[in-house]
């Protein structure tokens, strides 16, 4: 039993001798087993392969490749997860960082248990991962009472980091060839494959680096993606001081803040100039609420922002219409300027009632119109009630019929010589019915924007959702951004003079943005407003800049 082995061995050995001894020599044939058998002799039994033997057939090159290719990036990946990380401080924080295989590259920043936030730092088949332990103390402490290191945080990050990863450079390539060498040696029992893979674990290392430096992006900082709770983290930042005080809650945020506040400073320094006349009135459009608690606390803060002198809400304030959900409008009472509305498909006649109560609240149905903020407006509910949004949408012919009673009451207006200067209706089916007959027209409905110059004059301004959809927005893929407009007017002429467009993260999200956009015929009419220039929200003298 003892000398099998042994016996397979010697045959290897004798084989691969005579082979070097005999390269150019073909192995002798043998006989065939009809002509063996013929002959009388027995036929020889089939030879099992020896491992090893070259007269063994070989497996196809490409999977070896293959094979070879999984030992190495497993051996790797095995060899950075024992040994591959290090413990290095960025900026005021105490972290740990570490090489993951990736496919889209980048640098990943887990702060435990807030969330994480992820930079788009490089291209490479490798992600940088960047632990946060603690905020130290006095590296913290140093900043408040200095702000004038502020400046320099960014340049002292990117300077830790990559500090850091060039120690991390070298602790990886020796895990990684660590890793592939240990595993080659355990799959193949031969030294020379095991170090092949420790020598290709160490190749695509070095070219994922290569990579990693040429498309190294230190600016990405300044623009992190949040996930977790840090994404609602600007409702957590107080005053610097607190943060310090309070390492376990805020940590990345200090770094967060200043970069946030620098982009802020270097957008607003770029802003063109525009100054609104002292008189110009300022109406808010908002659309879409869908019973999102939230959306009154936005439009306080633009009517205070922006000193608003009328809101003007074209409908679906409600989800189903019921007087179940009439408390959801009480805030309206304490927003601080009149408000105008019209009925939308998801309210209700109980709801329109209800408002009709409300001493800052002018209710606007089958054409009534109004004085009010200065403006001279009119309006009408939608011609559809359709709680259920699982159903079909409002029929569209009822809603151009509404549009051409609207349009009949707007001529009867001009007739009275009491013009109308902006006309509200909820679907824009109905509002495209009043073109030619008032100069602005608003409606909302789509939940999303559109701004039109129809055939006959009149500006269609379709509003987004001011709720970003409302509470069932949770159900869609993405949340549904927050949308609402100052509209700029003349208050001669009663004509829009300009637009801002505020856009806010949705559910979960902290953007905003805002967007000012000038009428055509203003810039053509206007040889010193350039067509890329924007109207800031800062009126004359006392008027101050809104930060939404």
């Amino acid at each position: 039993m003892v000398r099998v082995p042994f016996r397979a061995a010697a045959d290897r050995v004798r084989h691969r001798l005579s082979r070097l001894a005999r390269p150019a020599s073909r192995p002798r044939a043998t006989a065939p087993k009809a002509a063996r058998a013929a002959a009388g002799g027995v036929p020889e039994a089939p030879r099992t392969p020896v491992p090893g033997d070259l007269a063994a057939p070989a497996p196809r090159p490409w999977l070896r490749a293959l094979g070879m290719l999984a030992v190495v990036v497993l051996g790797a990946w095995l060899g950075l997860l024992a040994v591959g990380s290090i413990r290095t401080p960025v900026g005021p924080m105490d972290t740990n960082m570490t090489l993951r295989p990736s496919l889209t590259g980048g640098s990943k920043i887990n702060v435990a248990p807030l969330g994480a936030l992820e930079l788009d730092s490089h291209i490479a088949p490798l992600r940088l991962d960047v632990d946060v332990d603690r905020l130290d103390p006095e590296r913290s402490q140093a900043l408040v009472d200095q702000p004038e290191r502020f400046s320099g945080l960014q340049d002292e990050v990117t300077r830790d980091v990559a500090a850091g990863t060039g120690e991390l450079a070298v602790r990886s390539c020796v895990a990684v060839i660590s890793g592939a060498t240990a595993l080659g040696l355990v799959v193949y029992r031969r030294p020379r494959r095991a170090l092949a893979a420790g020598g290709l674990a160490l190749a695509l290392l070095a070219a994922s680096g290569v990579s990693a430096y040429a498309t190294w992006n230190p600016k990405s900082v300044l623009e992190p993606k949040f996930s977790g709770l840090l994404s609602s983290a600007p409702s957590l930042v107080g005053d610097a001081r607190s943060i310090v005080t309070e390492f376990d809650i805020y940590q990345q945020e200090l770094a967060r803040l200043v970069t946030n506040v620098t982009k802020l400073y270097d957008a607003t320094s770029t802003l063109p100039v525009y100054q609104p006349d002292p008189g110009t009135i300022r109406a808010l459009h908002v659309s879409d609420i869908h019973l999102n608690p939230a959306a009154w606390h936005i439009i306080a803060s633009l009517v205070e922002q922006y000193e608003i002198d009328v809101i003007i809400d074209s409908g679906d304030t409600m989800d189903h219409g019921s007087a179940a959900e009439n408390g959801f409008l009480d805030p309206i009472r304490d927003l601080g300027a009149p408000y105008v509305w019209v009925r939308g498909n998801h309210d209700s006649t109980v709801t329109q009632d209800y408002l009709k109560k409300f001493r800052n609240v002018r209710v606007l149905d089958d054409g009534k119109a109004v004085n009010v903020g200065g403006l001279r407006i009119a309006g009408t509910g939608d011609a559809s009630f359709t709680p259920d949004r699982t159903g079909p949408g409002g029929n569209k012919a009822a809603a151009q019929l509404e549009g051409a009673r609207l349009a009949s009451a707007l001529r009867d207006q001009e007739r009275a010589g009491t013009p109308v200067d902006i006309a509200v209706a909820h679907d824009p089916n109905t509002a495209r019915e009043t073109d030619g007959t008032v100069p602005l027209v608003l409606s909302g409905h789509l939940h999303r924007r559109i701004n039109e110059q129809l055939k006959l004059g009149t500006r269609l301004k379709v509003e987004g959702s001011t709720g970003g959809g409302g509470l069932r927005a949770v159900q869609n893929e993405k949340p549904e951004k927050v949308h609402a407009s100052v509209l700029y007017l003349d208050r001669s002429t009663r004509r829009l003079q300009a637009w801002d467009e505020i856009t806010l993260g949705g559910l979960g999200l902290t953007t905003a943005e805002v967007s000012r956009h000038l009428p055509e015929e203003n810039l053509k009419k206007d040889p010193l407003v350039p067509p890329s220039s924007s109207p800031s929200p800062t009126g004359s003298g006392t008027r101050p800049a809104p930060s939404p």
